[in-house]
């Protein structure tokens, strides 16, 4: 293959080309120029998995955990195989660039897509960034860093305007970009939808030009979050170089052109955007993977169920295990109770999640460990809309499981109407803004009858549910159970276009089926738009959900009973997808509906009970001092369930730490008080002080500390060595670790930094190193880790602009947790200096 010469195509395109490079052809592909051999690259959320070109009736695929439990397993080389197996997934979908890894910070625990992110430490962001990349762009999928950068919350995320000092910027926010450019160099960057300072990054010279391309001497391609451009020519000047997704709604033809001819923009700016698009192209045209290939492979093979596994087993963390209640024994019995037990809670929810080729729920995990199903029951529900159900319908056209839906041109009830399109589905939850079919156009009006049969597993009254951005009515046996078509309210859902739930019951006989249908119009058909509103998300969407009605108190006295009857309790609670999720906030920390009520009766109950929690960002737990057993298991993808019944039997060791600090309360995290947009504004006013930072700082006790994770065995460190090497700028920490305990077991040696003395106020120690170690029983290892002096010592000199050394006496602290270190060395550095750059 010839060489793609990046300045020669420059030069041979004409300015109509050069203008439609610089923006999307559609929502995941940008436009080729075929007569210069110019593919178009295909780009595909994302963090947690490849989800391919659709986002409805899309390709199942390979649900990794969510950022935080990655991060969580502190392991460089399942870090490394994360992004090796994404690769692989994203070259079967004929994907050239995956939108990830996302390394925003988690400032407090209530961001949306706090779960997507990896921590609220900006060294375990970057070194975990940086190995996801390596992965990735093994396989020659190019990958991308977002959201750059202080995208850390969701309220108004499009004009929230984040007002934080430059030290705070180069020391948390901007760290984990400069070290993933520095350890790993990905192929391409996603900006933010906030502004800085008063400026979108988008369009920011400071921060793409000056920083990203310049200072760090990044010479890769910027595209923006979908929808996230806001101007045309600002944007082409601060340096974005592609507008997602197209077509576009500033960078088109007609505008750019009259720029140009204007004079307004110069030709040479539209070079230099065109440019990075083509160094983009240039690393695709190297990969082999076809332009507009297939997207629909199977990847789905027990080496990859095995990954996961591996993957979600190392991310768990425990974090109480008084009296040695874990690990559980299978000649024990069990009861398994809680709203997360029966549920997948494979991922969080916006455009990290996609389908899994297959989930297993905790239930089956901890059943598939035994020779009898434990006893169940739910405890409590912890749902926002009702739980989906189309997976526990009867397809009536195919016979086999999930719901069958019927695309039309006419509304119901009118006469001869004619079906354009069917689809046979197990999900329950539509975004349609990229449906696509020859027989309609993005103006369409178009309706959807959504159809399965139900049996219920019990007699009683069930509640039904349905969301919508457009309208919709539910039947059961063509009797009207749920109406969002002639009264709808609007809320949250659907990026903020769609309605809240409208809700009815009916009466349900387990002896009996029933002809469940849905009737659903396209956003055409929406009756609570806003005034002036223009929709930006096309077709529509609708969620529908089902549950039978319980009575909470009751539930609990019934989930009290068994849990009396058994040895051992699993309590399986925490959050979902539809609580952590892109496009709104956590409103608390607290844990959903009676989950905590539930927890403390049970405990009461049987003290020997094992909680596990499921969450993406830390929760609050006032039941704790009554908890003897408690996991931490995130939204653990496909193999959640078999890897939570791995630790809980022991069968895996765990030995997963904490990748952000669980706070007692909610009032007790710095952010209380600036976590969300007001008057357009959002306030870091903890500046560097962000997590452990903030905590060490003010001596302020914690529920679980950062780093924080327990094992079956017990470890010791001694020897600790440091040794200086100013000249070739490393730090040499050597330290010996010994598994004392009586099972083979990894832990996390975690390297501290402090400055012992200092006029600057500094935090009181800073993660710069760490490396987890596989011991086997009475095992001692030596362990030599090498750390980049400056980036270890520094902290950023506002005055300056630059980063800054101060020679003098600092402090190694080598422990298994932020708050528990086990040794400390000094060291010194004979000469300051002050440096930028990587």
């Amino acid at each position: 293959m010839t060489e793609f010469d990046v300045e020669k195509v420059l030069q041979q395109l004409s300015l109509k080309e050069k203008i439609s490079l610089v923006a999307g052809r559609d929502i995941w592909h940008t436009n080729a120029v075929p007569r210069l051999g110019i593919p178009s690259m295909r780009f595909s959320d994302g963090p947690n998995g490849i989800r391919g070109v659709k986002i409805f009736d899309g390709v199942p695929g390979a649900v990794l955990p969510n950022g935080t439990g990655l991060a969580s397993t502190f392991s460089k080389d399942l870090w490394f195989k994360a992004g090796e197996l994404a690769g692989i997934e994203a070259r079967d979908r004929s994907v050239h660039v995956n939108l990830g890894p996302t390394a925003n910070i988690q400032r407090g625990p209530l961001g949306g897509r706090g779960f997507e992110s990896f921590s609220e430490d900006p060294y375990l962001s970057g070194v975990a960034s940086a190995h996801v990349i390596n992965g990735l762009q093994s396989q020659k999928v190019a990958a991308t860093m977002k959201h750059y950068v202080c995208n850390d919350l969701e309220h108004e995320r499009s004009s929230s305007n984040s007002l934080v000092t430059t030290r705070a910027l180069r020391e948390i926010y901007l760290e984990p970009f400069r070290l993933a450019v520095k350890l790993a160099n990905p192929k391409a960057f996603m900006t933010g939808y906030n502004k800085i300072n008063g400026e979108h990054v988008s369009q920011s010279r400071l921060f793409l030009q000056k920083i990203l391309r310049e200072e760090w001497s990044w010479d890769g391609c910027i595209m923006s979050d979908w929808f996230g451009t806001y101007t045309c020519k600002d944007s082409m000047e601060g340096g974005l170089d592609i507008e997602m997704p197209g077509p576009p709604k500033f960078r088109t033809s007609a505008a750019l052109a009259q720029q140009i001819d204007s004079k307004e923009l110069h030709l040479d700016i539209l070079d230099d955007r065109v440019r990075g698009v083509l160094k983009l192209v240039k690393f695709v045209k190297e990969s082999s993977i076809p332009e507009d290939g297939p997207a629909n492979a199977d990847n789905n093979t027990p080496e990859t169920s095995k990954l996961l596994r591996a993957l979600a087993s190392e991310s768990i963390v425990l974090l109480k295990n008084e009296d040695n209640i874990l690990p559980l024994q299978t000649d024990e019995t069990f009861a398994v109770i809680g709203p997360n037990a029966k549920y997948a809670a494979c991922s969080g929810g916006g455009s990290a999640s996609l389908i899994p080729y297959y989930s297993v729920t905790p239930f089956e995990g901890i059943t598939n460990k035994l020779e009898t199903a434990p006893k169940y029951t739910v405890g409590a529900y912890a749902h926002v809309s009702l739980p989906p159900f189309a997976q526990f319908l009867k397809n009536p056209k195919t016979g086999n499981k999930g719901i069958h839906a019927t695309f039309y041109h006419d509304a119901p009830g009118t006469d001869n109407r004619r079906a354009f399109d069917e689809v046979d589905t197990e999900r329950s939850y539509h975004v349609l803004f990229d449906y696509q079919n020859p027989e309609i156009t993005p103006l369409s009006t178009f309706y959807i009858d959504f159809e399965g049969i139900f049996r219920p597993e019990e007699t009683g009254y069930y509640e039904f549910g349905l969301t919508v951005f457009g309208t919709a009515q539910l039947f059961v046996n063509d009797q009207l159970v749920v109406d969002n078509k002639t009264q709808q309210t609007r809320g949250q859902s659907f990026f903020h276009y769609g309605t809240i739930q409208e809700v009815g019951k009916i009466h349900l006989s387990m002896e009996e089926e029933y002809h469940i249908r849905i009737e659903f119009g396209s956003c055409n058909t929406y009756n609570v738009r806003e005034k002036d509103e223009i929709d930006l998300r096309g077709k529509g969407g609708i969620i529908y959900g089902c549950a039978k009605i319980i009575d909470p108190q009751e539930e609990i006295a019934k989930a009290v009973e068994l849990a009396k009857s058994v040895d051992k309790a699993i309590l399986v609670i925490g959050t979902n997808g539809e609580w952590e999720s892109e496009s709104y906030d956590r409103q608390s920390m607290t844990l959903p509906g009676y989950t905590d009520e539930l927890v403390r009766q049970v405990l009461k109950a049987n003290p020997n009970s094992v909680v596990v929690n499921q969450s993406g960002t830390p929760v609050e737990f006032p039941w704790i001092k009554d908890c003897k057993a408690l996991v931490q298991a995130w939204f653990g993808g496909n193999e959640l369930g078999n890897a939570i019944a791995d630790v809980l039997f022991g069968d895996v060791n765990p030995s997963g730490k904490l990748s952000l600090t669980f706070p007692e309360r909610l009032v007790d995290n710095p952010t209380f008080l600036s976590f969300k947009t007001e008057m357009g504004r959002v306030l870091y006013g903890e500046d560097i002080f962000v997590g452990y930072r903030y905590y060490d700082k003010l001596q302020k006790k914690v529920l679980f500390p950062f780093g924080y994770g327990l094992s079956y065995t017990t470890f010791q460190m001694s020897s600790l060595g440091v040794e200086v090497l100013e000249l070739e700028n490393r730090l040499v920490v050597t330290v010996k670790i010994k598994n004392v305990g009586k099972v083979r077991g990894k832990q996390v040696i975690q390297i501290y930094i402090s400055k012992s003395d200092s006029d600057i106020i500094r935090p009181v120690k800073e993660l710069k190193g760490f490396e987890k170690i596989e011991l086997e029983v009475d095992e001692e290892r030596d362990v030599t880790i090498e750390l980049s002096l400056k980036d270890s010592v520094s902290y950023f000199n506002e005055w300056h602009g630059k980063w800054c050394v101060l020679p003098g006496e600092y402090l190694v602290q080598v422990g298994s947790s932020s708050d528990d270190i086990e040794l400390v060395e000094k060291f010194s550095v004979v000469e300051g200096f002050m440096w930028t750059g990587l």
